[in-house]
């Protein structure tokens, strides 16, 4: 008989039905015995009565622990008690593989563990409807961004993620090589990347001219935070023969409206289960940074004219932009170069500024991207005010050196904006087996 799944036996009233699922939960009323049962679609209730069950199989539910995983024959009657208007009436029942009596964290109920119990059982945890309905929304956030930005003839490439240090190391003064991991790498030393960065200008200059990537990033930074963590999923991508910055800040607009749009059709179940409701953005603010402090200066906090928004500047920001448009999303744009990448354009008119932006949601930064420098000699001046030498970067250099076209990018933090889409805690439980300072495993 073929396998019939959860969300299918409403279409299987008064039939035969194969179920092979796990067992979430068992109430032995002696002749009568109720069984919580739970596959990838759904859950939903089996029963099992003296007269009606083979006499092993009803037996046999008695000595089964929760989670067991089995194999359920029965017809599926409609039921006025149960919730979703049917239930299957068990004939016979096996065991496909017993679980242990004492669960190491709690799948089914109210009761919850502790986000480190957890994480040390993490495939169990998966199992509970909420935690595997966080796992679904991201596998939609992923496939969106890669509809969307197939749709925006963007090639998909691969780039490494063992790199010597280069541009990774030293693209932002406040950044240097104590942030990367170095392996051993046959004797020589190399790294993780911190970023595709150097890989998709490459090969925007190679010809695709619009190329994406979907993979870890790497920072070896001690961060003890809700939303840091050492290896997380970038959403990066670089498009070539632009304009200015605005052109990418569309695409990014784009992204986050395809994105938006597609957990709302495809991952109505999920949002349920979750009590979420995300809002799609109709038209993201974009704000110049010197605009914003002074916003925030009128709420009380003053941002340095050379420095980054903070996080509490971020949140204030979010707040003002709720109530004046009526959106979760802003383009904060011209940063200060002091706090940028010797890389970022700078504008015609502002030698301070950058064509840069931070997209901020609901009070988190969840993307960085800006114009790139492509004239070589402006680039090597810019590296030159970072105290960097473009001579020492030979394989950087070498993409400006044969027609590189004007371009710029990207890079989104596909855990952050899952966090923030959900507005959960931390940025753990996006993420199935999170890296921080402290866990290196499972």
């Amino acid at each position: 008989m073929e396998r019939t799944l959860i969300n299918n036996l409403k279409n299987r009233i008064d039939k035969e039905v194969l179920i092979k699922c796990w067992v979430a939960n068992i109430r032995d009323k002696n002749k009568i015995k109720f069984i919580i049962i739970r596959d990838r679609t759904g859950e939903t209730q089996g029963i099992a009565l003296e007269e009606d069950c083979e006499k092993e199989s009803f037996g046999l539910i008695s000595t089964i622990y929760r989670e067991s995983a089995v194999e359920i024959k029965g017809i599926v009657k409609k039921s006025e008690q149960a919730k979703e208007g049917y239930e299957v009436l068990i004939k016979n029942i096996k065991i496909l593989s017993p679980s242990e009596p004492k669960l190491p964290t709690e799948v089914y109920g109210k009761i919850e563990s502790n986000l480190d119990t957890r994480l040390d059982n993490r495939f169990l945890d998966t199992r509970r409807k909420e935690i595997n309905a966080i796992f679904r929304i991201r596998s939609q956030v992923f496939k969106s961004a890669v509809e969307y930005l197939d749709s925006q003839e963007f090639t998909k490439i691969a780039t490494p993620k063992i790199t010597v240090l280069g541009l990774e190391g030293t693209s932002n003064n406040e950044k240097s090589g104590s942030e990367l991991f170095t392996i051993d790498y046959f004797g020589k030393k190399a790294y993780l990347a911190q970023s595709p960065q150097l890989y998709k200008q490459m090969f925007v200059a190679g010809g695709f001219e619009r190329v994406y990537d979907i993979g870890p990033v790497f920072r070896a930074e001690k961060s003890h935070t809700t939303r840091h963590v050492t290896e997380f999923t970038g959403i990066d991508f670089e498009m070539g023969f632009i304009e200015n910055e605005n052109e990418i800040i569309d695409v990014a607009e784009g992204l986050i409206k395809y994105i938006t749009t597609k957990i709302n059709e495809k991952c109505k179940k999920e949002l349920e289960i979750l009590n979420r409701e995300i809002s799609i953005p109709k038209k993201i603010p974009r704000l110049d940074i010197n605009e914003i402090r002074e916003i925030l200066k009128q709420k009380g906090k003053e941002i340095p004219i050379d420095e980054d928004l903070d996080a509490e500047g971020e949140k204030i920001l979010s707040e003002y932009i709720k109530e004046e448009y009526d959106e979760e999303f802003v383009f904060a744009l011209n940063y200060p170069f002091k706090k940028r990448p010797f890389y970022h354009m700078k504008p015609e008119n502002d030698p301070n500024g950058t064509k840069s932006f931070d997209l901020i949601y609901n009070g988190v930064e969840i993307a960085t991207g800006s114009q790139r420098e492509h004239r070589i000699d402006i680039l090597a001046k810019q590296a030159k005010e970072k105290g960097l030498d473009l001579d020492q970067m030979p394989e950087y250099k070498k993409i400006f050196m044969y027609g590189c076209p004007p371009h710029g990018g990207m890079g989104l933090g596909l855990d952050r904006i899952v966090e923030k889409i959900l507005k959960l805690d931390n940025i753990r439980e996006t993420i199935l087996l999170p890296r921080d300072p402290e866990r290196l495993k499972p």
